[in-house]
């Protein structure tokens, strides 16, 4: 839901919502650092996924370069519990890579197997941060071509404007360490993708709910994850993910998280 249509069903000012989520979402990211540490995680998985601030990047105006266009949420998920270790907001490029890798590192105390698609900029990533104290592998996903299938081509292009193509397989890539290839899949990863694109109007396709700034975007991921991992009962575990790792023994409310901006 957006911060206006907020603000329309509870009767209260726009900057009023809007100060809510800076303060919540600011507490969020402290709450989750000061939390989210010393963890056993086995496998973790990790992938990034778009969206945009003000204005897609391809529409972004003069003199907003800075403040609007493309932005990647990068984030790294315990397979088993199924918590959100870390996320990082940034570009795709290999600054954000290196960013999340090395928080990542931070907040675990074991070895770790660790997966990702075929984005290469990880493969130094993973190196810079964990050495060859790490199990890492790569999965490519492997399609056909969007345009084509096989020899026949669709007729029209937005037949497929969201399409990757049929599925063909996938292709494995033992990076450093002793991967077990049984683990090595993204498919946690992905499904948080679709979660985060679920429970934030701003990840859907052909929405409307759009940050203006990039702050509030990062406040809204912050209070999104907080949530996860904190109040969200996964219906797998019969608990939320931070209470399958011993961080806390029952949910919290969101009336404790909107608590933690007097806190924090």
């Amino acid at each position: 839901m957006s911060l206006r249509a907020t603000s329309r069903l509870a009767d209260v000012s726009i900057n009023t919502v809007t100060k809510l989520l800076l303060d919540t979402g600011k507490a969020c990211q402290i709450f989750h650092d000061k939390t989210v540490h010393s963890l056993t995680s086995e496998r973790v998985q990790l992938d990034e996924i778009w969206s945009f601030v003000y204005s897609k990047e391809s529409n972004v105006s003069e003199g907003k370069e800075n403040e609007a266009g493309d932005v990647w949420t990068w984030v790294g998920i315990d397979a088993d519990s199924k918590i959100v270790v870390s996320w990082y907001v940034g570009d795709r490029d290999a600054l954000s890579a290196n960013t999340i890798v090395s928080d990542i590192k931070s907040r675990l105390v074991n070895r770790a197997r660790l997966t990702k698609d075929g984005l290469k900029t990880y493969i130094d990533a993973v190196k810079n941060s964990f050495g060859k104290d790490i199990d890492f592998a790569q999965l490519k996903k492997i399609y056909e071509s969007d345009y084509t299938k096989g020899a026949k081509k669709y007729a029209q292009r937005n037949e497929c404007h969201y399409s990757r193509g049929d599925f063909v397989g996938v292709e494995i890539k033992r990076v450093s360490g002793n991967p077990d290839v049984k683990h090595v899949s993204t498919s946690y990863i992905e499904r948080q993708n679709l979660t985060m694109c679920t429970h934030m109007h701003g990840f859907t396709r052909l929405t409307n709910s759009v940050s203006k700034k990039i702050e509030n975007h990062c406040h809204a991921i912050a209070l999104h994850f907080v949530h996860y991992n904190f109040c969200k009962v996964h219906k797998t575990l019969r608990g939320t993910p931070a209470m399958q790792v011993g961080l806390t023994k029952e949910p919290i409310s969101i009336e404790d998280i909107v608590r933690l901006a007097d806190k924090y």
